[in-house]
């Protein structure tokens, strides 16, 4: 099967899968009760609740509340939000750039890490440098990350004098037009490098925090692969040709090495939007990890329901990406017809 075909195949059995989330995740949110008692606790009078509840079908047998809600979705409108009092979808586009830009961030932290250390210590197997990458890569996995979090903090503050908290400063953040949401790309698209520094400065301690604890997966990986590929034939074939011990283990060696590696990297982007969670609170980071533990703790059905329904289409879409990534990788690997 030709790749283009297979990617097409793929997206078009999305609206399939999402339909199956959407009954679980419905039907999980209505085990506990009706969904007006948020509205309720936050004060909201009797016309507004019966507003909401009209517009929602709160009032109607399960079906047709799932119907309701489900033919919201396809027009844009994701219910009402209790926990912000304001409808979902007006919010979730600025929380869902703010926690995407910190995991794309981290992302890029976790994977550059735990590529260069998983290959410099797989190309030194047993030696010195094998062991500071497994010491590296081990604390990374061991430590909490809501710790790492704390300590990173308390560390800067006390001794260098500074607490990043927040996704940016206030006046500069509204000194600049923000068409796509993503504060460092805004602040490129504006041309403003005060900006690009605010943001980079407040995405550094939380992504740095995200992105060591996925770097470990991948540092372990990568180096048990690497390990297994430089006793392969073809690694001594190429050394017999005479190429630099440098090109055989980037440009062989590596390569295949990576093949069960993308899997782990496809899988850390969920530890990535989980721990967003622990990150966001303890930065003060205004994205929807944030947004969501107020609406768990609080009961939010609306807000909780459109969550899962946004990260099961990352996810889809991020395990098609993987896929991809397997077929460049390995021309061995051939696609499902």
């Amino acid at each position: 099967m030709q790749l283009k075909d297979y990617v097409i195949r793929r997206l078009l059995t999305l609206p399939l899968l999402m339909i199956g989330v959407s009954v679980v995740v419905f039907a999980l949110s209505r085990i506990g009760g009706s969904p007006i008692g948020i509205y309720v606790e936050h004060e909201m009078s009797r016309a507004e609740i019966a507003e909401v509840s009209e517009r929602y079908g709160l009032n109607e047998s399960l079906p047709e509340q799932y119907f309701a809600w489900l033919g919201g979705v396809l027009t844009g409108d994701l219910g009402w939000s209790g926990v912000s009092v304001a409808p979902v979808a007006d919010l979730l586009p600025a929380k869902l750039t703010a926690t995407m830009e910190l995991a794309i961030c981290a992302a890029i932290v976790a994977v550059t890490l735990g590529i260069a250390i998983g290959t410099f210590g797989g190309a030194r197997r047993d030696r010195f440098g094998d062991h500071v990458s497994r010491v590296i890569s081990i604390s990374g996995a061991s430590i909490p990350q809501f710790w790492f979090a704390l300590l990173l903090l308390l560390f800067f503050y006390l001794y260098v004098g500074v607490a990043p908290l927040g996704r940016a400063d206030p006046a500069i953040y509204a000194s600049i037009g923000h068409p796509t949401g993503f504060y460092t790309v805004d602040a490129l698209l504006n041309l403003d490098g005060r900006a690009l520094w605010d943001a980079i400065y407040h995405l550094a301690l939380p992504a740095v925090t995200m992105g060591y604890t996925s770097m470990a997966i991948i540092a372990r990986m990568l180096r048990s692969s690497l390990v297994e590929q430089m006793g392969e034939d073809y690694v001594d074939a190429a050394r017999a040709k005479g190429l630099p011990e440098r090109l055989v283990v980037r440009r062989h060696a590596r390569r295949n090495a990576l093949v069960p590696t993308v899997t782990v990297i496809g899988l850390s982007w969920g530890f990535l939007l989980q721990g967003t969670v622990v990150v966001e609170l303890i930065f003060n980071w205004p994205g929807i990890g944030r947004w969501m533990t107020d609406a768990v703790l609080q009961g939010d059905r609306a807000t909780i329901m459109a969550y899962v329904l946004v990260t099961s289409i990352i996810f889809v879409l991020v395990n098609l990406v993987v896929d991809v990534v397997y077929v460049h990788l390995d021309r061995r690997v051939t696609l499902g017809t």
